[in-house]
């Protein structure tokens, strides 16, 4: 059976035609027909201000490109969370100067009862957004995209994934890079030799206590080799 009180996730965007190939595609399509997550897309641009429902304008003190208005985000905000007003959810603004997204951030995430996305475009938003709103701020990279909206695509994946039942496997998510601070395994399938290259023995050997630490050494191996930041220092000698 389906959770009582799935996951919500609302989302405030300029751009809500780019999200159906995601939320309507895989785990969280099927996430959501299993009745565990639930979407909510917000157009921003209806809340915009005068005839041409401006959401944006020229920064004070000059500058390149437009920054997002107050009114408009404010009144967004109040809108999306009246409809649900007893269920406050956790404001998050993607932005590249967020907090770098880590799997302990998605898994916590994942356990709360509704989630606001608020997906930026432009050059940024008005500081005051920031100060009033009190949002937790998520980078997905130290990089710049043309908007929230990717970003916000990233977060939903990696926290759909993690909600119980949505992957199948009761243990499919606890398997993967990063769930303890280390990358994954190398894995294999058929056949078991390709092109001289063989799968390893002792995945074929059917003990499943020197699989395991197989599987250990290989992960401490390529996190070693590929990402040792991830790695704890080392003790110093004695």
């Amino acid at each position: 059976m389906p959770p009582l009180n799935p996951l919500r996730i609302d989302i405030l965007t300029l751009f809500p035609e780019m999200y159906a190939p995601i939320l309507g595609t895989s785990i969280p399509k099927r996430a959501a027909e299993k009745g565990l997550v639930s979407y909510h897309l917000t157009d921003l641009r209806p809340f915009g201000e005068g005839v041409h429902q401006s959401i944006d304008d020229k920064p004070f003190g000059g500058g390149p490109g437009m920054v997002f208005m107050c009114g408009p985000m404010f009144a967004a905000v109040n809108h999306v969370e009246s409809q649900l007003p007893q269920t406050p959810p956790r404001r998050i603004i993607l932005t590249p100067g967020g907090k770098p997204l880590t799997q302990q951030t998605v898994r916590e995430l994942s356990m709360l009862p509704r989630l606001l996305l608020i997906a930026g475009h432009y050059e940024g938003f008005d500081q005051r957004i920031i100060d009033g709103l009190k949002p937790q701020e998520i980078s997905i990279g130290d990089y710049v995209l043309s908007g929230g909206e990717l970003p916000a695509m990233v977060l939903i994946d990696a926290i759909v994934r993690l909600i119980p039942g949505a992957l199948g496997a009761s243990d499919g998510a606890e398997d993967e890079s990063f769930t303890d601070g280390l990358l994954e395994h190398p894995q294999y399938t058929r056949p078991r030799e390709f092109k001289g290259m063989a799968v390893p023995e002792v995945l074929l050997s059917g003990d499943h206590r020197k699989i395991a630490k197989w599987r250990h050494d290989k992960r401490l191996e390529v996190t070693h080799t590929r990402r040792p930041d991830l790695l704890p220092p080392a003790s110093p000698a004695q």
